[in-house]
């Protein structure tokens, strides 16, 4: 099928009251299970490549877009290409002429007035250009502190915070924690609901790795739209390669990709399937 623009899969999603999962891809295996994960249960899916990502590769964002793209191309269903937390400015701009048609940019370590004017500014640029624009609004940080309350998103704010930016989706701290390997992580529903009455965009869950299925649907019903997930796949993978390299004869890295990509395809599908 031929690749579909983030926009659309956000609007479907956000219509139906469904969500959608946007996978972070690191290398060519990711791309190739995330899309084996989402033909098997049938679901769209967003494939995203975040700036660290890009940086392990060299700082050059054309090789992993173009071969990330090419296998999306061939999905048996719809597919979209998205950057993800993006800061450098030279980055958000190389998106240009790529199959790239959504990028969240974020400036959410920054003051409130200064990251509305930066994301202003970045919104401005992307819809010049067609594409779509997500922001951050929030402390979804790394594991200590962003379970507080009083890093996460405060509903008036964040809606003062999408007229003044003009941005496509709001990615907002709920009690969430980028980088979690166990699922253990429980958003505040309560916010997503509040949240999702006053905020007139799609809401994302980032950190979503740490949150288990049924919370995750039950996130998808207070209000999210855009789930992001990335640890969880790499959990998976990591896992696999140490099981196969516990045959200390196996040489050739097939032999150990082979499952490590099966491992992420299980949790891509499982996943899909939970929140559509």
């Amino acid at each position: 099928m031929p690749l579909v623009r983030t926009a659309e899969l956000v609007a479907a999603a956000y219509r139906a009251g469904s969500g959608i999962a946007a996978f972070n891809v690191i290398t060519l295996e990711h791309a190739e299970a995330i899309v084996t994960g989402a033909e098997r249960a049938s679901a769209p899916i967003i494939l995203q490549i975040s700036e660290n990502a890009v940086k392990f590769h060299h700082g050059q964002l054309e090789p992993i877009v173009a071969a990330t793209s090419a296998v999306a191309a061939r999905a048996e269903v719809d597919v979209a290409i998205h950057l993800d937390h993006i800061e450098d400015e030279k980055l958000l701009h190389a998106s240009t002429d790529t199959a790239v048609t959504s990028i969240m940019f974020d400036a959410s370590t920054l003051d409130y007035d200064a990251n509305v004017a930066a994301t202003r500014a970045a919104a401005d640029w992307a819809h010049r250009r067609g594409l779509f624009l997500e922001a951050e609004l929030g402390e979804v940080g790394g594991k200590d502190g962003a379970h507080a309350p009083g890093v996460r998103t405060d509903p008036d704010e964040a809606a003062t915070f999408v007229a003044a930016t003009g941005v496509d989706a709001l990615a907002v701290a709920v009690g969430t924690s980028h980088a979690m390997a166990t699922r253990t992580a429980t958003p505040d529903f309560d916010l997503i609901s509040k949240l999702r009455e006053v905020v007139p965009v799609p809401l994302v869950l980032h950190g979503s790795s740490g949150v288990a299925d049924n919370d995750l649907r039950k996130a998808v019903t207070a209000g999210i739209t855009k789930i992001n997930v990335g640890t969880i796949l790499n959990v998976a993978y990591t896992a696999a390669v140490r099981s196969s390299l516990e045959d200390t004869a196996i040489i050739d890295p097939r032999k150990y990709l082979t499952p490590a990509r099966a491992a992420i395809a299980d949790t891509v599908a499982r996943i899909t399937g939970t929140i559509a």
